[in-house]
Parts: C-alpha cells; structure tokens; sequence
C-alpha cells in the first residue's frame, strides 16, 4: 500500500488539515443535494492509500474542491472503470468553492470568465433547498453552516459578474437566505455568537436584495436568537420588527409566524395579555393564510401544526400548563413526519407540561420518547440544552423519585452518546 504523496502536498499547499478537508468535501456534497459523509478516517484513508478510487459522489465533491483531477491528485482509475465522457466543472467554480469553504489562498485564474445568468440562480436555490432538508432532518451543525456559507460566497462572487441590477438582487437575496441558513444552523446548534453575525450580515444582504421574506426571515431567527440568550425584550423588538416588513401585508402565512414569535417574547417576559393578544393574532392570520402559494422551501416547517407548538410554549410560560398539553397533543398529531426535529422537540415540549402538572411517571416517559426520534443522529445543541431545561425541572419537582432517578441515568447516558 503506497502513500498519496500527491494529495498530501496538495493539502499543504492549500493550507488544509484531513478536518478541515472533510468539512470542505462535505459542503460541497451538500450543496450539490447529498449527505456529507466524509470523515477524518476517509482522508486518512485516502492518503495511506488504503483507497485508491473514492466515492464517485465524494470524488466529484474533492475534485470540485481543488479543481483538479482525481488523477492528478495521485487517485487511480480501476482498469474496469471507464474515462468520464462529460465536460468537467469550471476550474473557476472549483477554485472559488476551495476559497470559499476554507480560506484558502490559492492562484487566481487568468482568461475570460463564463457569463452570470438566472441558471446561476436557479442553481444556487436548489442547494437552499437541499440545505432546508437536511437541517428538517438532522438539524444544525458545522458542515451545514460551512456549506450555506460556501453558497452565500459563490452567490456574491457571481452578483460582481450580474449583467443587469435586477439580477444582481437576485443574487443578494440568494446570498441573504443563504446567509440565514447558516445563522439558523449556528442557532440550532447553540452557537450564539456566530449566528448573530450571520444574521447581521443576512439582514444587511436581504436590503441589499430588497427581499422583504429574506428580512422576515432573518427576524425570525433573531427572535429566536434573542430568547435563548435570554434577551426577552430584544426577542419582542425583533417579533415586531417581523411584523413590520412588506411581506406580511400580501402574505398571512408571515404575519402569523411573525405574531407567534412575538407572543413568545412577550410570554418570556411575563406579559400574559401581550402573549395571548398576539397568539390570537396569529391564529387569525393562519386562518386567512392560502395553502397553496408557493413560497420558499425554509418556511415549509411553519403551518397549524408548527402553531399549535409554539401555544405550547406560550401556555406553559404562561402558567396554562393544561393548556399547553392539549395544545402540544395537538401539534404532534399534525407536525409531518420529515420534521423530525420538529417533532422530537415539541415531544420535549408535552414533557414538559406534563412535568409542570407534577406528573412524573408520564413526563418521563414522554421526554424518552425524543431519543428514539433522533436515533442515529446528533442531538442539535438547542435540543441537548431543552432537554437540560426538562432535566433542571425534573430534580427540582421530584428530586426523590424514583422514576426521575431512573431517567435522569438514562438522560445523562443518552446526552453522552448524542454529543
């Protein structure tokens, strides 16, 4: 078994670490629709030589990534596999993808550059899309916030090229939604920080775009953003702000979900008739709202079922915990079953009012229910700290049980594995 000398000093002349080259192969998989399956031990593997010809998928993803060959990154072809017959990707696209996944530094490419058209958009939508159906899924993580950011570069780069100013907005709305695709992935898995600054610069490239859903978009998640650091009124300032752009006026569905983060807000603060104004306020609206406008693919996860969660929440902060049983009752039997993050955090969420009634036995029961949901995947940081949030509850209300003893050893082993 001979060493990959080839591909070892390609990574060092762009600067790369095996991690660093998989979350790279990674977010190209991603973006072009597939799952990004490439660890350190496949790099490891394809250095040591141990495989000599990867993945047809993952060796388009490396190829894209250094904008070369797998030939002339020391890979050989098996004698039974045929020559590709189709032109390979622009050596402009890949060498951007590099620059734009890693920060690599790399030669610039000299010669006319293709021409920037609506395909170019089209495309780039479609990676939102794969994007939005992995987060639905698996929920966020790194790979999928490098990829969005990876999209929001190569958007930018071709709005330079955009022929006219009405294709250059559309690449800054592209550039936006990709943007808050990141800042959710990075709110998802409770890194506050980074999201706030994606969703700063997501905010500033929605105007740029002048796309109202982008900025209706970004609202949303600084609202959500707003209530996990535990800045309740900024969460109410940012319901508002949702509340205010052009979308909502021409589209109930946005007006509902901008009134139903803000009646979290106001919940979170202790404004009892705020919360319940602005519920009812969303409930009207979802009622007025088309099923069958289209409209992007991020907000498919929002509907009466994503509504009747979020009075879940509402309720229980509010001291209705009866309520808020038979409301989270009532999402789970209608939240699809593709949202199974969803689904997994509003089963939190009856936990929870089931707890907050004192009925131990059957919030225990119910809170296990989330691991089996999210089998096989990581548990998302923002659902490791609700189920914290259950487990905080559960010892203060019955720290004696035994039924809490037995789940809190379950919990601590589950957390452990989901890590």
């Amino acid at each position: 078994m001979q060493a990959n000398e080839r591909l070892s000093s390609a990574m060092q002349e762009s600067g790369l670490t095996q991690a660093e080259l998989a979350d790279a192969v990674n977010a190209r998989l991603i973006c072009d629709g597939h799952e990004g399956t490439v660890s350190d031990r496949t790099i490891r593997n394809w250095l040591t030589g141990k495989t000599r010809w990867p993945h047809p998928r993952q060796r388009e993803a490396l190829q894209a990534v250094f904008g070369c060959e797998a030939e002339e990154l020391g890979f050989s072809r098996p004698a039974r596999c045929p020559s590709p017959v189709s032109e390979p990707e622009s050596s402009v696209r890949r060498r951007y993808f590099l620059t734009a996944t890693t920060s690599a530094v790399v030669t610039p490419f000299v010669g006319a550059l293709p021409q920037v058209g609506s395909s170019d958009v089209i495309r780039l939508r479609s990676g939102l899309d794969a994007l939005t159906a992995l987060d639905a899924s698996r929920g966020g993580h790194e790979a999928l916030e490098r990829a969005a950011l990876a999209g929001a570069a190569e958007a930018l780069d071709l709005q330079k090229r955009a022929a006219s100013q009405r294709l250059r907005q559309r690449l800054f709305s592209v550039a936006a939604n990709y943007t808050a695709s990141a800042a959710w992935s990075a709110v998802d898995a409770r890194q506050s920080d980074r999201a706030h600054s994606h969703l700063n610069r997501a905010l500033y490239l929605a105007g740029m775009g002048k796309d109202p859903v982008a900025e209706l978009r970004v609202w949303n998640s600084h609202a959500m953003l707003a209530v996990h650091r535990g800045e309740y009124s900024q969460a109410v300032d940012a319901g508002q702000a949702a509340q205010a752009t052009a979308v909502t006026r021409r589209d109930p569905l946005f007006a509902s979900l901008a009134h139903a983060r803000t009646a979290v807000g106001h919940s979170m603060v202790g404004d009892r008739r705020g919360a319940l104004r602005s519920l009812g306020h969303a409930e009207e609206a979802m009622v007025k709202s088309a099923t069958d406008e289209s409209r992007p693919s991020w907000v498919a996860f929002y509907g009466p079922a994503e509504l009747l969660a979020i009075t879940a929440i509402v309720r229980d902060d509010i001291g209705d915990a009866v309520g808020a049983e038979a409301a989270s009752h009532r999402a789970l039997a209608a939240i699809p079953q593709q949202f199974r993050r969803n689904r997994a955090l509003a089963t939190l969420q009856l936990a929870l009012t089931q707890l907050h009634q004192r009925d131990i036995d059957q919030a225990c029961s119910t809170a296990a229910h989330v691991f089996a949901l999210m089998e096989g995947s990581p548990l998302p940081g923002r659902m490791r700290s609700f189920l914290g949030d259950f487990h905080r509850d559960l010892i203060t209300l019955a720290p004696d049980s035994g039924t809490a003893l037995e789940w809190e050893d379950r919990y601590r082993s589950e957390w452990s594995q989901a890590r």
